[in-house]
């Protein structure tokens, strides 16, 4: 154990020091945040930048009023009777985006809305534009059966659902959509993390194996000290930067609620001016859930586990090679059962206590991150985590006994690629 400790500490120290660690721990949460919010921020911007200007041919007399009542600030339609080819070429000149025609036998639903364009808008302004028509159209078709307002009051109001998890302390509201995204992202930084961080164990090793200081190395210390070293001290390299990342979640979890209540108009809501963040929230009816800590330490236990079963893997498989090139054929396999989780992420979140779900997520490899997914969502009882966890450890202990068997003698072995017999004549050795 001092052997392994001694490496273990030349490995975390070596690395933490890094300039590449140090970025990397404070810019990893800023890319993530922004890969998360600026396709949005930007749609947001572009939707309110963008002013479209449409010429209308309203044949039903009726529609186009409707329509430009319920159009918003950014759509200008404006009535012309210009021939078709006079139209078209107004279109090509600039003068307007478009021009949409309206039959007179639209209202009946015998005849469809045509839209010419030159250049297309995007699949946002087109559904947009399709809605608005549609409730036209429907309020015409009302209008025209007489029916009274109270029954179109009726028929246009809806129910809100709210659904509660009920525990041994009571019920709480469920955010099942918020959890279904934490999950979600848990699921895939688990997967970032333990790729990432297994191959940094497979390139270290390749990198001394090439160099030959591992020839020096394992004349003082046994080759399973230095693996179990190796995975052990990027482990821990990997844990302090999640704990790191974990105390910015915790602080921008706290700092969630004033930045939404500075975007609310306390006028808007019928407060005062003074009016306290839990009160915009409340008026506004939005609700933040909280994390369980509990989540947390599963997160963490699981994120271990996965890391240490994939990189002992990949240190196998490092040390097998002596180029980075050489490999990717040995890469391909652990490539495949980490990724294969990802491809069942969405089942699972919509369906978390199928049959299916329930035995992919207690499987070793995919445990790691199926697992995490159900017990952020709530679908996972105790005894379920609990058991995918003690079988991602037998893996684990698996995975580093067939790893230790070919590290020992690869670590040490030059020439040709070895085959996949010859692999296995290594585990018989």
């Amino acid at each position: 154990m001092d052997k392994i400790w001694i490496i273990l500490q030349s490995e975390f120290l070596r690395r933490v020091r890094t300039r590449t660690f140090v970025l990397t721990t404070l810019l990893a949460p800023v890319l993530l945040l922004a890969m998360a919010l600026l396709p949005a921020l930007i749609g947001y911007l572009g939707s309110r930048d963008t002013t479209r200007h449409l010429a209308v041919i309203d044949s039903s007399g009726v529609l186009l009023s409707r329509m430009q009542a319920l159009a918003p600030s950014t759509l200008r339609l404006e009535a012309v009777s210009l021939p078709l080819d006079s139209l078209q070429a107004a279109v090509r000149q600039g003068r307007y985006d478009g021009y949409l025609i309206l039959p007179a036998s639209l209202i009946e639903g015998e005849a469809d809305v045509e839209f010419y364009v030159e250049k297309s808008p995007g699949l946002s302004f087109q559904g947009h534009l399709e809605r608005l028509i549609n409730q036209a159209v429907r309020e015409v078709r009302i209008e025209r059966l007489q029916v009274p307002p109270e029954l179109v009051a009726v028929l246009r109001s809806e129910v809100s659902l709210r659904q509660y998890r009920l525990s041994e302390t009571g019920a709480e509201e469920d955010g099942t959509v918020f959890f279904s995204i934490i999950g979600y992202l848990m699921g895939f930084i688990i997967y970032g993390a333990t790729l990432g961080y297994g191959s940094l164990v497979m390139q270290g090793v390749i990198e001394e194996k090439s160099s030959r200081v591992v020839e020096l190395i394992v004349s003082s210390v046994r080759p399973f000290h230095l693996l179990m070293g190796k995975v052990l001290g990027i482990g821990a390299m990997g844990l302090v930067q999640f704990m790191l990342w974990g105390i910015l979640l915790i602080a921008g979890a706290a700092a969630a609620g004033p930045i939404i209540a500075y975007f609310l108009d306390p006028q808007q809501l019928n407060l005062p001016t003074n009016a306290s963040t839990e009160e915009l929230l409340a008026a506004a009816n939005i609700t933040l859930p909280t994390i369980d800590p509990v989540l947390i330490v599963w997160f963490v236990l699981f994120f271990l586990g996965g890391y240490l079963l994939y990189s002992s893997l990949f240190a196998a498989a490092g040390s097998a090679v002596e180029q980075q090139q050489d490999a990717q054929s040995l890469m391909l396999p652990l490539m495949l059962l980490i990724m294969l989780p990802i491809f069942f992420i969405t089942y699972v979140i919509e369906s978390p206590s199928a049959p299916l779900s329930v035995g992919l997520s207690l499987f070793p490899f995919f445990s790691p991150i199926l697992m995490m997914v159900r017990i952020a969502i709530g679908s996972a009882a105790l005894w379920e985590a609990v058991l995918a966890y003690l079988l991602l450890v037998a893996g684990f202990l698996g995975a580093i006994w067939v790893s230790a068997r070919i590290y020992r003698i690869g670590i040490l072995s030059y020439g040709q690629k070895p085959s996949l017999r010859e692999l296995l004549r290594w585990l018989r050795a």
